[in-house]
């Protein structure tokens, strides 16, 4: 076989291992409805084998990274697909929650392998010139796994229930495991001799799991609550001691001299940028078709496609026009087209699919334009240990912006949707007040309003007197009539009576049904307005920081000019 052959066969399997580790981050989310009636567990419940999956990839990526240059990359590399695909298989056949956090735990576990040795090994395999392509082709990788997740998720539980978002996984990581066997040379493993800085690891761990800890569980505990407040403060002195220590040891887990190197740090918060305001799209906007425009998973999954399709397109085109436009004009244009789909999010009518899909491929557009160039931008000039480091910290970077999209907009939107429902009942409840009604079927339209907000259901009945409703009304009003007249006793003339009475109240009770399915269509359109609100609040607040995410390109050098 030759060399150009292997290079390509090992490179489409550290795409794959990629690919899987970014998408379940994200793949899950649009199924937990699904999972949650299969488990018969709550929704809040749900959030550990989503979050489980974050905490663990993020805090072990770089510890993990780094031991395996001690032990070999290309055997652990292997470990680690083994372990992923362990994690899936277990995933797909949970019956329980704890049966599935273990599943996505371990899943977790093979992805805090497999992501930061894939990047090493294919940044390794080819030359200096080459070296460009290859970062780009694993980062674009990376930022279209991370949008394909939801759009995937929709697809699969649409067709094929939500246990195959695991299950997709085991053919895939077979494959790579595959590739790898064929084109790995195993008998030259290289292995570092170079003394693991411990302490730095535990201190990593510690860092990083706390926070992220703390930002997916914040809205589930309460962020003054104390295991929050304990877990921030955890956090904040274990980045300034981990930063002490590095600063002073000769092997340092993550070497600081990264950050003296401007296009790493302005690569460092635009990663984390980029990735927080496309996974707060990605991630909400399904949600929010399906729940409040009441469409089912796969369209809400088809709508939000063009974001994909996008980087698909932009990220290639963009890595290889940098050196011609520079960073700073690359990276500022970028975030401008995310803040121009933000501001469209809050203004178009959501509920024009086709004023919906061109914001979707504006956003894709800006997030594809920096997320092609951002991965060779932290790549930098950097050689040997100090690029296998940026890339190791870049790839938790990017997992800390999905963390802090979840923590952000999940929260902000939990919040928005409890005004929107305290609003909608005291609508309600107004309303269904001036209905010249019993108290017990004003009480029965209240509950069967209230326990409809926020539900995709559009079934509510229009009749709300039934034939035993109407018939017991005419009975009393033909009762009332006839004691009018305690001497009547000809039948023909009762009888005119009754076809009389039961036209009255017929047409009196046609009239009331009609105001109550007034009232009933102003209170659907009042709430549907209230829950529209609650999404677009989050775009419309996040317009200032998209804006002033523009100004990360002042962190790039500028473009060097040709003497």
């Amino acid at each position: 076989m030759s060399k150009s052959y292997k290079i390509w066969i090992i490179l489409m399997a550290n795409c794959i291992g990629i690919f899987l580790c970014m998408l379940d981050t994200t793949v899950m989310n649009i199924a937990l409805p699904d999972i949650q009636t299969s488990l018969k567990v709550t929704l809040n419940s749900l959030s550990w084998p989503l979050n489980i999956y974050t905490i663990i990839f993020a805090a072990l990526t770089i510890p993990l990274g780094k031991l395996a240059e001690n032990i070999g990359i290309k055997h652990t590399y292997l470990i680690g697909l083994v372990v992923f695909t362990i994690g899936s298989v277990i995933s797909s056949l949970s019956t329980s929650l704890i049966h599935l956090m273990i599943g996505r735990g371990i899943q977790s576990l093979g992805a805090s392998i497999v992501f930061p040795l894939s990047m090493t090994i294919g940044i390794n395999l080819v030359s200096l010139e080459s070296r460009k392509k290859t970062i780009a082709a694993l980062g674009i990788t990376q930022g279209l796994a991370a949008a394909l997740g939801p759009s995937i998720g929709g697809v699969l539980t649409q067709f094929l229930g939500w246990r195959w978002i695991f299950i997709i996984n085991i053919p895939l990581t077979i494959l790579s495991i595959i590739l790898c066997l064929i084109s790995f040379d195993l008998k030259n493993d290289k292995r570092t001799k170079e003394s693991i800085d411990f302490l730095g690891a535990l201190l990593c761990i510690t860092m990083l799991s706390t926070l992220v800890l703390s930002l997916v569980q914040g809205r589930s505990w309460g962020w003054l609550s104390i295991p929050i407040i304990a877990s921030l403060i955890i956090s904040f002195v274990s980045v300034i001691c981990f930063v002490t220590w590095e600063i002073h040891t000769s092997n340092p887990m993550i070497p600081m001299d990264l950050f003296k190197n401007h296009e790493f740090t302005g690569s460092a918060i635009a990663i984390v940028l980029s990735n927080l305001f496309l996974v707060a799209v990605t991630v909400v906007l399904p949600t929010y078709f399906v729940r409040i425009q009441s469409k089912s998973e796969l369209t809400a999954a088809l709508l939000i496609t063009p974001i994909t399709g996008m980087i698909f397109i932009f990220s290639p085109l963009a890595a290889l026009i940098i050196d011609k436009l520079g960073a700073r004009m690359v990276i500022a244009f970028g975030f401008i087209l995310i803040t121009i789909s933000y501001v469209l999010f809050t203004n178009i009518n959501m509920n024009n699919i086709l004023l919906v899909v061109i914001t979707c491929i504006i956003l894709g557009s800006g997030y594809g334009i920096i997320a092609g160039p951002i991965t060779v931008l932290a790549a930098s000039d950097f050689e040997g240990s100090l690029l296998t480091a940026s890339q190791s910290v870049a790839g938790v970077l990017r997992q800390v912006g999905i963390s802090l999209a979840v923590a952000i907009y999940v929260t902000s939107l939990y919040a928005n949707m409890v005004t929107a429902k305290s609003n909608s009942t005291n609508y309600i409840n107004e309303q269904v007040a001036k209905l010249d009604i019993s108290q017990s079927k004003k009480q029965a339209i209240i509950n069967r309003s209230v326990n409809s907000l926020g539900k995709n259901s559009s079934k509510i009945s229009t009749n709300h007197f039934s034939k035993k409703d109407r018939q017991q009304f005419i009975n009393l009003a033909y009762q009332q009539e006839l004691a009018k007249y305690p001497d009547l006793t000809d039948q023909t003339q009762k009888s005119n009576i009754y076809d009389k009475v039961k036209t009255t109240v017929e047409t009196t009770l046609d009239n009331l049904n009609h105001k109550i399915n007034q009232v009933i269509t102003r209170i659907k359109n009042y709430a549907r307005h209230q829950y529209e609100l609650a999404f677009i609040k989050l775009y419309k607040y996040s317009i200032p920081f998209a804006a002033l995410s523009i100004l990360s390109f002042l962190f790039f050098p500028k473009k060097k000019t040709k003497n």
